[in-house]
């Protein structure tokens, strides 16, 4: 055996950073944590360089920045300053989808009276479909994302009045 597996040194999937690199710029998203056993990976975007930051590191070791070439990053998306009052936030990161199927009739378009606990709309999470629900009854006055986006957690969705 050499030194370095003696001592315990970290093993790194390159393939896999690379391919969690690859998810970011694909979906938009600004970060992902992928956890097998005592091993974590998180890929993250930095906003303001442009390129992306990569750490890894088993669970009780800090984790350790390295950098890889990214193409610029996508343009931030920006949230009108009276949606944060009245609008219908992400529960999870997923996609989200309008309608109960493609070619269906959206669950809630502007202008659209909803009750409390109607469904407005879907985020998809990992295979499973996660209805988001109106939490108050009211008028929809914004949709916020489109079909098939990727959202991230806590991010806006439709604003209810």
């Amino acid at each position: 055996m050499n030194d370095k597996a003696e001592k315990g040194a970290m093993q790194v999937d390159v393939q896999l950073v690379r391919d969690l690199a690859a998810l970011l710029d694909d979906t938009n998203l600004t970060e992902i944590e992928v956890e097998d056993g005592d091993r974590k990976i998180r890929v993250a975007r930095k906003a303001a360089s442009g390129g992306n930051a990569i750490a890894y590191a088993p669970a009780p070791v800090a984790a350790a920045p390295v950098a890889t070439p990214a193409p610029a990053a996508a343009p931030a998306v920006a949230a009108a300053p009276a949606v944060a009052a009245n609008a219908v936030r992400s529960p999870i990161v997923g996609t989200a989808y309008l309608s109960a199927e493609p070619g269906a009739a959206p669950f809630a378009a502007v202008g659209a009276t909803v009750k409390a606990g109607d469904t407005v709309l879907i985020v998809e999470a990992m295979k499973v479909m996660n209805a988001i629900t109106a939490p108050n009854a009211g008028t929809v006055k914004a949709v916020l994302v489109d079909n098939g986006q990727p959202v991230e957690y806590d991010q806006p969705l439709i604003v209810i009045e």
